[in-house]
């Protein structure tokens, strides 16, 4: 499969194929290695945090890289869950989704996708949305968190 054939419902602009949201200590050494060369030989272009430059404004980044893909894949790993960055991306990916249509594939790593679903385990609903960067209050905090929890489906 070639980058063509991708294909979103939605207008907006892309300049990746793929964003790939992912915990570093958990895949970057392994799984990733794998998924990026797959994704090279195929010539899909899978924007990955390593692409960023040393003095980026990094949120920034991702957030811009994640409006400007197709589509993103989210890899469920045993500590994504634990990581205020990880979730804010995954909550950018959601918006995306609802505004875009932008698909998400979810893959989980060395974790029950149940847990994801259910937030147990280190996707602990409580925790979890302990975790959700958002300022706002306790209700939409609970509401980001089912949704993130949507993902797996």
């Amino acid at each position: 499969m070639d980058a063509a054939s991708f294909s979103t419902s939605s207008i907006h602009s892309t300049k990746h194929d793929v964003f790939i949201s992912f915990r570093g200590e958990d895949i970057r050494k392994n799984f990733l290695s794998h998924l990026k060369a797959a994704f090279k030989r195929d010539n899909i272009d899978a924007f990955i945090d390593d692409n960023l430059k040393k003095g980026d404004d990094i949120g920034g980044a991702l957030s811009k890289a994640i409006e400007e893909s197709r589509l993103s894949v989210v890899i469920f790993s045993e500590n994504y869950g634990t990581s205020k960055w990880c979730l804010n991306e995954l909550l950018k990916i959601v918006e995306c989704k609802d505004k875009n249509e932008q698909l998400i594939i979810p893959v989980f790593y060395q974790v029950d996708p149940s847990n994801v679903r259910k937030q147990s385990g280190n996707y602990d609903h409580e925790a979890f949305a302990d975790r959700i960067p958002n300022e706002t209050e306790s209700e939409e905090k609970n509401e980001d968190s089912k949704r993130v929890g949507e993902c797996s489906d």
